[in-house]
């Protein structure tokens, strides 16, 4: 098991794609983070593209915590959902 804080260590695009491995850059997207909402942008125009460009440039805008297991990702999940997912 290994930790990284992404503030001190920023993801970079390709680690953000990998990451994803063909999900949508939404599910990696913290669209409820003030940084985002500071930005005046209409989530709904904004392509996967746009939304790891963001996600490079400002690490507050990733969903925390971000877990990786095995090649599955979760994003934003909480205590009990990660719970569960190790015991099964």
């Amino acid at each position: 098991m290994s930790e990284r804080d992404f503030f001190k260590e920023p993801f970079t695009r390709a680690e953000i794609e990998n990451l994803l491995s063909g999900r949508p850059a939404s599910d990696l997207f913290s669209f409820r983070s003030p940084s985002f909402k500071a930005l005046g942008l209409d989530p709904g125009k904004l392509s996967d593209g746009e939304l790891i460009d963001l996600m490079v440039k400002e690490p507050r805008l990733i969903r925390r915590p971000v877990v990786k297991i095995g090649k599955t990702f979760y994003a934003g999940a909480s205590a009990d959902v990660l719970a569960a997912v190790l015991k099964s």
